[in-house]
């Protein structure tokens, strides 16, 4: 599977919704939290996002706890 980067923010409850959603899939994964680090908040504007989570997975970026996307991305990606 491709890397898995999730951005969060500190006291986001969809970000830990998101964490706990691919750990119990078993997804390894990068968290990088915006708050703790400028360049992850800047990456997340230069992909066009306004908001956390973003998750990307491959060419993919997932905004949100969206579980119907996630599941087909996770499908296509193994």
């Amino acid at each position: 599977m491709d890397n898995v980067i999730v951005y969060t923010s500190t006291n986001c409850p969809h970000c830990r919704q998101v964490k706990s959603f691919l750990s119990e899939k078993g997804v390894a994964f990068e968290e990088r939290n915006i708050e703790q680090n400028e360049e992850y908040a800047q990456q997340v504007w230069d992909m066009g996002m306004r908001a956390v989570p973003v998750t990307v997975i491959g060419e993919h970026r997932i905004l949100g706890m969206n579980k119907t996307k996630f599941e087909k991305v996770l499908a296509e990606a193994e």
